[in-house]
């Protein structure tokens, strides 16, 4: 055989079969690169993303939050200036431009309030506490003053000048007569069903946040029936109750009753003295006996004792 014949016979390819070595030589290819391809692509380092936008955002929420923290208390120590929060302006504050100047605060207009930089709902404060025969006595009696913030006090505090007249005719005053005539300080008998909180103020040791609780825990009741029951405010320590107490006078015990025949247990769980403990009882006996025909009915419920009746009774109708 000469090589003609072998190169023929042996090494010439129909067209099927060169298709097929081409194919077979291609998944060679593909066999030895696919391992080389995915590690390239594995260890290609993740295009950088671009912060600078969060970065921003996160500035403008610093600039804000620094802005209200530097305002907190509605002044800025930095310059001689009042602000007022105001969700419409773009950083949230107005500048009043509270004036300093020496002032009585008993005889001082509410245009000389508004000129000082207080505020509108600060100022009426101030003046429902004069109109009610209120009176300052001293630069601290501001600083007790409802709303006022304490470094809005501290601000006016020394151009605070008042004056030694004479209390008002129409102030009913009460002089503690275990007191020296050195020491002595005269305070305003208040009706406790009647005052609010500034009349409250007015009192010894009293501030703005225990004349709060006092007026918010009689509006939960539905007004006092007993001076005592003042003591009971949360926060009001003893010493304090009996400090005031000489002060204080309740002419209308008049009280707002709850009718235990209708009233369900989400009404009658408002009430300091019921809560749920003791609505959810008084509900299921009178579903279960019908409708109470005395306050006193509530005694055959096991949880209500003679004192806690008592204590409830003044608040409690069948009608």
């Amino acid at each position: 055989m000469n090589w003609k014949e072998f190169a023929t016979d042996y090494l010439s390819f129909s067209k099927k079969e060169q298709i097929a070595v081409f194919v077979l030589v291609a998944l060679i290819v593909l066999v030895f690169l696919a391992p080389t391809v995915a590690f390239k692509k594995n260890n290609v380092k993740a295009k950088p993303v671009d912060t600078a936008w969060m970065t921003a955002v996160k500035n403008l929420e610093l600039k804000s939050t620094d802005a209200k923290n530097n305002f907190s208390n509605g002044y800025d120590d930095n310059n001689a200036n009042y602000y007022q929060y105001d969700k419409n302006t773009n950083n949230g504050f107005v500048n009043t431009k509270g004036e300093l100047f020496e002032f009585d605060p008993n005889t001082l207009s509410p245009e000389g309030w508004k000129k000082l930089g207080l505020r509108d709902k600060t100022i009426n404060t101030i003046q429902n506490y004069l109109n009610k025969g209120g009176r300052f006595k001293a630069p601290e009696d501001v600083k007790k003053i409802y709303g006022l913030f304490p470094n809005e006090y501290e601000r006016i505090a020394p151009h605070i000048r008042i004056s030694n007249n004479a209390t008002t005719n129409n102030e009913t005053i009460y002089k503690p007569t275990n007191t020296t005539k050195s020491n002595s300080k005269t305070y305003r008998i208040i009706e406790i069903n009647m005052a609010d909180t500034s009349d409250f103020i007015s009192l010894p040791g009293i501030g703005s946040k225990l004349a709060w609780r006092i007026v918010n825990f009689r509006d939960k009741l539905g007004g006092f029936y007993n001076i005592n029951q003042i003591a009971e405010t949360y926060g009001l320590p003893d010493s304090t109750f009996q400090k005031i107490k000489s002060y204080l006078k309740l002419t209308d015990p008049n009280v707002k009753k709850i009718n235990i025949n209708t009233a369900s247990v989400d009404e009658l769980k408002t009430h300091p003295y019921i809560r749920y403990q003791l609505a959810r009882p008084i509900v299921a006996y009178r579903e279960q006996h019908g409708l109470f025909s005395k306050p006193e009915d509530l005694k055959k419920i096991m949880i209500v004792t003679d004192e806690v009746f008592l204590k409830i009774a003044p608040y409690l109708q069948v009608q």
